[in-house]
């Protein structure tokens, strides 16, 4: 994926951002708002939500940073890949975006 590198400087910039359930901006986001506000930057239209971003998203077992994280199915969380099990996220109520070790050994990942 030719953007990842521009993905992951975007995601860096914006960390420090309260969450706001249904945000999608930089006054606040959630973490389907967070991902597809960075993937907006680089051309790249990803749908509203969690699960709608995993249906769309190509599948890989062997992710590149950029890529997305996703946890459940459908998922009910998602982040943007930063390499070495971290990730980017926009995690819940009480924290801000920023980077963070991917907490579950059954993550999937997605290339959009």
């Amino acid at each position: 994926m030719p953007a990842n590198g521009g993905v992951l400087a975007i995601a860096a910039s914006l960390s420090g951002i309260p969450y706001v359930y249904g945000g999608s901006t930089p006054a606040g986001f959630d973490c389907s708002g967070f991902t597809s506000y960075i993937f907006a930057k680089v051309g790249i239209s990803l749908p509203r939500t969690a699960a709608g971003q995993q249906a769309a998203a190509t599948p890989v077992s062997n992710p590149q940073p950029g890529d997305l994280v996703f946890f459940g199915y459908p998922a009910y969380h998602v982040g943007i890949y930063a390499g070495n099990g971290m990730m980017y996220d926009s995690p819940r109520t009480g924290l801000s975006s920023g980077l963070r070790a991917i907490w579950s050994s059954s993550a999937t990942y997605g290339r959009p």
